[in-house]
């Protein structure tokens, strides 16, 4: 009998440990909500013109959705890495571009939406203003992606609208 147990403790204990091991902690539900967005996507701003090249992908064990833009205008790049923070309950991307540029968003997905916004900032006149980038699902499987500036709570300027098409 002793055997047998040593026997089953031997074969068995590392299948456990690697099902520990293997746990995918970033697996659930929530952390994939913005998946939408995975893809190799061209982006067409609202003239049909293109706005540039936005490649979309999963890593760090799916913890992370990370997007490397290059724009339509030479020699503009970016990175942003957007995660699920399950402290916050709350979804969060920090950007960083080659001109030195960083913004930091929080949010959550509302139906067929990510809506991400900045903390609220005082423009060079004083006014408190925030950005607010928002992902839209298409059912015909394109994303927008419109970001927004709004000042005093009421005036909003456009800063980006960019409709997301997959590359084949």
């Amino acid at each position: 009998m002793k055997q047998l147990l040593l026997f089953l403790i031997l074969v068995f204990s590392p299948v456990y440990i690697n099902a520990q091991n293997n746990a995918c902690n970033c697996c659930t539900e929530k952390h994939t909500e913005f998946d939408f967005w995975i893809g190799n996507w061209e982006v067409i701003k609202p003239d049909g013109t293109p706005a540039g090249t936005n490649v979309i992908d999963k890593i760090q064990d799916n913890c992370i959705l990370r997007e490397n833009w290059t724009s339509a205008t030479k020699g503009y790049t970016g990175t942003s890495n957007n995660f699920y923070n399950t402290t916050t309950k709350q979804w969060e991307q920090l950007w960083i571009d080659n001109q030195g540029q960083s913004l930091h968003l929080k949010g959550n997905r509302v139906g067929n939406q990510m809506i991400l916004k900045s903390d609220v900032a005082t423009n060079k006149a004083g006014q408190p203003y925030y950005h607010r980038v928002t992902w839209t699902a298409n059912d015909d499987g394109t994303v927008r992606q419109l970001w927004e500036t709004i000042t005093n709570d009421n005036s909003v300027t456009v800063a980006f609208d960019g409709l997301y098409k997959k590359v084949k």
